[in-house]
């Protein structure tokens, strides 16, 4: 004994300083914990997390589920120091003469093994190897820190902190996470057969997973039901009860929530999947998200997303082969833009089969074929606050036009409209009726510069720094379309005021809250607060708000935008929807009718619904009950098939609510200026 008992003393004295650095690490270092997104009345939308753990304290833990781990773990745990001496001395004989490590972990050691492999190295596959490596260094440095342990903490609060630390298969941690996902219950609710499955599991989760290999996790769970009755826990009399008891676990567990935004309802997914996003843009890493177990308060509104979610559904069926229709909705404000639904008729998931995708074609730039004469906002903006024309402005509109297009090789750029205008026809009934060539002229004289700034103003500030396949610019590809931005790229591209490149939807339904806020840009900003494990508020980042146009400006572009859904090309679908409130509106249709839009607002809502092909063999998108692809003439229109869910599910918002006026136009923008 003597050899091995020096040997271990040498190398006690080596790992003292690492054990007091560890130490330290290991009381700083908070567990993982599952973060909790709600929507703005504090009801769970989604949960959040890298483990799944739900800690309870030593008085929530049942009596049972402490003896059983007593029991098969530790029978000396309170009446020994933190260490098994006994077991200690038989590993470093066993280790000075050249075999395996021996002597069983107490709790505490395991306590201190399992939260440096499970908290404070679960990022560091190196340093986790180094906590589970067979050797009597670890073993030692174990025992240093298990006796701190036990002069610092008490036995109860010991056993309870490993019981909400430990693995139990997956990502199920600690007992709380496991008595609900494999029983439906607490862990004060265990009964003897659970608690002594969940003991045996912890030896080796993947061995005694109950689901996977059932037979081993029942023999297992009897031999612990045996240690119960050996260290007097149970009679001898109830083991035989307690063995003949099936499993009883939850069917197709173990039951957790799916610890990412793809959990949340239909309704809220996108929702959820764009709060994420926000708040690691605003400094926020994904990893503490998904364990800091923070209280997420997002702006969604449960009932005008189900509205939303229920319009949409009827527009366009989830399963719907290549037809996606989003529906952003956003509070207009001077001082924030809430966020209030963010919906689709798709489902945020992974299996297309049902519709699902996993891209958030809500918030991203994923409508790849544009929002169509919508963008003909930021043409009229740009002209009034250059003064280059007026809400009254007569615009010259041929029935076809070859546009000079600057610094390029092209002769000129053909446009044409899509039916017989008047011509010249003034800017305001213009942005009712949508003739392309008008607008295209009025770019040409205002400048392209002039209109992307103006674009990116309003509200397209993520859209225009994706390049023109709605993804990260990438200057490796040698083409101008995708190594640059669309910022950049469509400097001199008139083609941009027919809005046919990618674009988010939701940064369309924040122009129109830009516009109804009197020209006072703000993020579109899902978080009404944030608050940390232990209830404090976590205060997150947010770009100031900025007046990024003239009230003047806006009130005049929202008098002109008034008359789409009564004289316009949407008048149509907003009579058959019996739809006669004042608000603001302007549809899109692509070339191919790929993709179409209504961008508008209305008492306190501002909006955009976007129909596009989303599947990979896009085609022209057809009117009907339900929305579809095909090959039917015309096609699609914004006014004939975006429109329709915006009446649909406004008219259900505003039942019974007052009209609210639109601001009458501003005298000086009016008429050219210059």
């Amino acid at each position: 004994m003597a050899p091995a008992a020096i040997g271990a003393g040498l190398l006690s004295n080596q790992v003292s300083d690492s054990v007091d650095a560890i130490s330290a690490q290991l009381a700083a270092a908070d567990p993982p914990l599952t973060t909790t997104v709600t929507d703005r009345d504090g009801t769970p939308i989604a949960t959040l997390y890298a483990q799944y753990r739900l800690p309870v304290t030593a008085a929530g833990i049942a009596t049972t589920m402490k003896a059983a781990i007593i029991g098969i773990e530790d029978r000396r745990f309170y009446t020994e120091g933190g260490v098994d001496v006994q077991g200690m001395l038989r590993a470093a004989v066993n280790d000075s003469a050249g075999g395996s490590l021996q002597g069983a972990s107490t709790i505490s050691q395991q306590f201190v093994k399992n939260y440096l492999v499970n908290v404070v190295d679960r990022n560091d596959p190196v340093a986790q190897q180094q906590d589970r490596e067979d050797s009597l260094a670890r073993k030692l440095r174990e025992a240093k820190m298990a006796v701190q342990l036990n002069n610092t903490m008490s036995k109860d609060d010991i056993l309870a902190n490993y019981l909400n630390v430990v693995e139990f298969s997956g990502t199920v941690y600690g007992v709380g996470a496991a008595a609900k996902a494999y029983f439906g219950t607490t862990a004060d609710k265990l009964t003897v057969p659970q608690a002594a499955l969940l003991a045996g599991m912890v030896n080796n989760p993947s061995v005694y997973n109950p689901y996977t290999h059932a037979d081993k996790a029942l023999q297992r769970r009897n031999l612990v039901i045996d240690a119960m009755v050996t260290n007097g826990s149970i009679p001898a009399s109830y083991a035989a009860t307690a063995k003949a008891a099936p499993l009883g676990l939850l069917p197709d567990g173990p039951v957790t929530p799916s610890g990412t935004c793809m959990g949340a309802a239909p309704d809220a997914g996108f929702f959820c999947a764009y709060a994420e996003s926000y708040l690691v843009h605003a400094g926020f890493t994904a990893d503490q998200l998904a364990t800091g177990g923070y209280t997420i308060k997002t702006t969604l509104d449960p009932r005008v997303s189900q509205v939303a979610k229920d319009s949409v559904d009827a527009n366009v069926p989830t399963t719907q082969d290549g037809v996606a229709n989003t529906f952003a909705v956003v509070q207009p404000g001077s001082t924030g833009h809430q966020v209030l639904a963010m919906v689709a008729n798709r489902n945020y998931g992974t299996d297309p089969a049902r519709g699902e995708t996993s891209t958030d074609i809500v918030a991203d730039a994923s409508n790849e074929f544009g929002a169509g004469s919508s963008f003909k906002i930021f043409t009229s903006a740009a002209a009034l606050v250059t003064g280059k024309a007026g809400l009254e402005t007569p615009l010259p509109n041929p029935d076809s036009q070859c546009f000079p297009v600057p610094d390029t090789h092209s002769a000129c750029y053909t446009v044409h409209n899509d039916g017989h205008y008047a011509d010249p026809i003034s800017l305001a009934d213009g942005l009712a009726t949508s003739p392309n060539v008008a607008f295209v002229g009025l770019e040409s004289q205002v400048g392209m510069p002039a209109v992307l700034d103006m674009a990116y103003k309003l509200g397209l500030r993520n859209t225009l720094a994706t390049n023109d396949a709605g993804a990260v610019p990438d200057p490796a590809s040698g083409n101008p379309q995708y190594n640059e931005p669309q910022s950049k790229y469509f400097q001199n591209l008139l083609s941009f005021t027919l809005g046919n490149s990618p674009v988010s939807p939701l940064e369309m339904a924040n122009v129109s809250a830009t516009l109804m806020s009197g020209g006072v840009w703000c993020p579109p900003n899902p978080i009404l607060s944030m608050t940390d494990r232990n209830g404090n508020a976590v205060p997150v980042p947010q770009q100031a708000c900025e007046q990024v146009i003239p009230t003047g400006v806006a009130d005049t572009l929202e008098a002109g935008l008034s008359k789409d859904t009564t004289d316009g090309t949407s008048a149509q679908a907003a009579h058959a929807a019996g739809w006669t409130r004042p608000d603001i509106g302007k549809t899109g249709t692509t070339q191919q009718s790929e993709s179409v839009a209504f961008v508008g607002g209305v008492d306190g809502y501002a909006v955009s619904s976007m129909v596009f092909a989303d599947g990979p063999r896009p085609r022209e998108i057809c009117p009907g009950t339900p929305v579809h692809l095909g090959n039917c003439g015309h096609g699609a229109f914004g006014g004939t098939v975006a429109a329709p869910p915006y009446f649909h599910a406004m008219s259900q918002l505003l039942a019974g609510v007052p009209d609210q006026p639109i601001p009458g136009p501003d005298p000086e923008y009016l008429s050219a200026r210059s």
